[in-house]
């Protein structure tokens, strides 16, 4: 090993206590090679993320607006489409479970999925409501506008009924659970009570990518992964340095009884709270930002598919930060790959 090596071996976090959150990069490769033995059953909001590429020469002569040429369209996955995506991306088994319409976007989102039957045991097709999805219009790297396609109200209760019967059929199957919340209607207060039940049974942890009109759904989760605006408004609380998260996160999962709470912080990183009581800051590895899209999405899935295999909260976590430092230098949303998450760890300075 180098003398740069060594400096390299081991990561220190601080709280705001004496105790020092210390992971070296060794273990951290420990978890990477068993990757491929995780088995992450993702619920939630699927969608699909709809780009056109495009460049901007002049103003529109009928409003002040920028007429985008556009050059070309591309299709990804968005919301619990791209959980389950990254999962695969790094390396891990995984299955998705949620609702599409039936309609050209549905199919289009099946396609991207990689399904080449028109229906999937997870998938519930809703001829009554639209496939999510999101149009971004791009223009020399920078988006001009985005338009929605959706429908908010909750699912039906049939619906419910036949995505808890097929998560319990495979609960002898998977090692963690990810419910990826974009409050489209998927996820319901009676959802999340059968899914939890059934999860608990099997002390299978959850994960939880969170929206704020459905804190109160999510109580008795393992750990929940807020952005920074997210928990203050969950929390009724605010603040931005150290301090103030440590109250917000540990307000937030006292409310709720989670293990832990896990507040994205941007380009200030991470923060980690656990039912201890301690808290720790992870700086940010971001080397450049240019897009912010599915980073959400790159973390809990990283950070679920990090716990499968028997890594710690803390051990996840900052795996999790290491990812998304990776995928904000990517423009649209993206997935990241263990050797991509593999360079990152090692390459810290």
């Amino acid at each position: 090993m180098t003398s740069s090596s060594k400096k390299r071996s081991r990561i220190k976090y601080k709280n705001a206590g004496p105790s020092t959150l210390s992971v070296s990069h060794q273990s951290l490769e420990r978890y990477l090679r068993r990757f491929h033995r995780g088995q992450v059953l993702v619920i939630g909001d699927l969608m699909l993320d709809h780009f056109i590429w495009g460049v901007v020469s002049r103003i529109s002569p009928e409003a002040p607006v920028p007429v985008v040429h556009v050059e070309r369209e591309s299709m990804r996955l968005g919301g619990a489409a791209n959980v389950y995506n990254n999962v695969l991306s790094l390396g891990g088994k995984a299955e998705v479970c949620g609702v599409i319409g039936q309609d050209e976007s549905g199919q289009a989102l099946l396609k991207e999925l990689g399904f080449r039957r028109q229906r999937h045991p997870g998938i519930i097709v809703d001829a009554s409501r639209p496939t999510t999805r999101k149009a971004r219009i791009i223009a020399h790297s920078q988006q001009v506008v985005r338009y929605d396609v959706e429908r908010r109200e909750d699912i039906s209760p049939q619906a419910t009924r036949r995505i808890v019967k097929h998560v319990e059929s495979r609960l002898g199957s998977i090692s963690c659970m990810v419910i990826s919340d974009y409050a489209k209607g998927v996820i319901t207060p009676s959802l999340m009570a059968q899914v939890g039940q059934l999860a608990r049974s099997r002390n299978i942890p959850i994960i939880i990518d969170p929206k704020v009109e459905h804190f109160p759904y999510y109580a008795d989760a393992t750990v929940l992964t807020p952005n920074h605006m997210e928990a203050q408004q969950a929390a009724g609380l605010s603040g931005h340095n150290h301090q103030a998260i440590h109250d917000i996160g540990h307000s937030l999962r006292q409310k709720l009884g989670c293990e832990a709470v896990l507040v994205t912080r941007g380009e200030q990183g991470m923060s980690l709270c656990e039912s201890s009581g301690a808290s720790w800051h992870i700086p940010t590895m971001a080397r450049q930002v240019y897009d912010v899209t599915g980073a959400g999405d790159t973390v809990v899935s990283t950070l679920a598919l990090a716990m499968s295999v028997g890594a710690s909260i803390q051990e996840a976590s900052i795996m999790a930060n290491y990812a998304a430092g990776v995928v904000v230098g990517l423009v649209g949303t993206a997935s990241i790959t263990k050797a991509q998450l593999r360079e990152a760890i090692h390459h810290t300075v």
